[in-house]
């Protein structure tokens, strides 16, 4: 009864026209003293076919309302044709099919996004779990050992494993920001060599442990980026920069002005995987062979050059060593 009186309040313009036109005629009819028979009877006739055919699209507009109901409760996704009759009726089904399709690739990317975030923060767990364990060694061996110099070693151990813990943090914390709407990217000149001596004594002790050599002199360069973002990606390029390395040196320099080099003397990368260190989650044959690599960190790196309008490009060779450029020349235009 419900959807009875809607219909009828639907069509209620058509419904007042007819009986308009009817009371017009019938005063016509008197007017000019014709029969009221000749009145009557096309007047019933007229009203018959009416209401059949009102019979007939209300039963079949209850259909078309009853199937759209069970479909809105019932299928999440439209079916291929929807039950139209007008024009504007195409038009709004072929609208609606334009919608779904887009949220459907709306939640299939949000599924993907969700996919990547959760095999990321599962690696980064197990990830985190390397150094705390290191660390719970490092102290159970420490409180068990005699030697002198365990004890003094001790404090810089347990601090390059703290370290590592904060550059885990770090790089989950980038990786929400990065997928977030909002920046906090602060753009003006800064001293390269201030960022590059904050990065390098965070690895201090590693470097010491690895006894490593660092090759760096001051360039006496400013450069226009974001230090926090930057500090981030030097920080990711040194730190592989060390994991790769097992002996030699790891060199820091300007070169042709514009371009900061980082080069080691590393295992490199292999020739088939250097095209691909960038995507994430990519790890290469050698980095495979670490139990903490994720296959994250450059692909962060990239991203947030990019967002600062620097490049980033990466050369190397297998048992030869790589060389991380990163290039400062088009960070002016976003100051400018």
């Amino acid at each position: 009864m419900k959807f009875f009186f809607k219909y009828i309040s639907q069509y209620k313009t058509f419904f007042i026209v007819f009986f308009a036109g009817a009371v017009f005629f019938s005063v016509t009819f008197y007017l000019y003293h014709i029969p009221v028979m000749a009145v009557i009877y096309p007047a019933v006739v007229c009203v018959f076919f009416s209401l059949l055919v009102f019979a007939v699209r209300f039963n079949a507009e209850k259909k078309r309302h009853k199937y759209l109901q069970d479909l809105k409760n019932c299928v999440p996704e439209l079916p291929a044709t929807l039950p139209s009759r007008t024009i504007c009726e195409n038009d709004f089904a072929e609208l609606l099919h334009i919608l779904s399709a887009n949220i459907a690739e709306l939640n299939t990317q949000k599924d993907a996004q969700y996919a990547d975030m959760q095999d990321y923060y599962s690696l980064w767990v197990h990830q985190v779990k390397t150094p705390i364990t290191a660390m719970k060694l490092m102290l159970q061996n420490g409180n068990s050992a005699s030697s002198a110099r365990l004890q003094a070693d001790l404090p810089r151990d347990l601090r390059r494993e703290l370290h590592r813990i904060e550059q885990y943090v770090d790089m989950a914390l980038t990786f929400i920001r990065l997928e977030s709407e909002t920046t906090d990217y602060v753009i003006k000149e800064y001293e390269l060599d201030s960022i590059i001596k904050n990065a390098v004594r965070s690895f201090a002790s590693e470097f010491i442990s690895r006894h490593l050599r660092l090759i760096y002199n001051e360039c006496g360069k400013k450069i226009v980026t974001d230090t926090k973002w930057f500090s981030f990606v030097l920080e990711q390029v040194l730190s592989n920069a060390l994991k790769y390395t097992s002996e030699g040196s790891v060199s820091i320099f300007v070169e042709n002005d514009d371009t900061l080099c980082i080069r080691d003397t590393g295992i490199g990368i292999n020739p088939e995987d250097l095209p691909r260190v960038f995507e994430n989650s990519y790890t290469g044959r050698n980095g495979r062979g670490e139990s903490h690599s994720s296959g994250i960190g450059l692909y962060l790196c990239r991203r947030i050059c990019h967002n600062l309008n620097h490049s980033i490009e990466v050369e190397s060779r297998p048992n030869e060593g790589t060389t991380v450029r990163i290039g400062f020349g088009r960070a002016a235009e976003r100051l400018e």
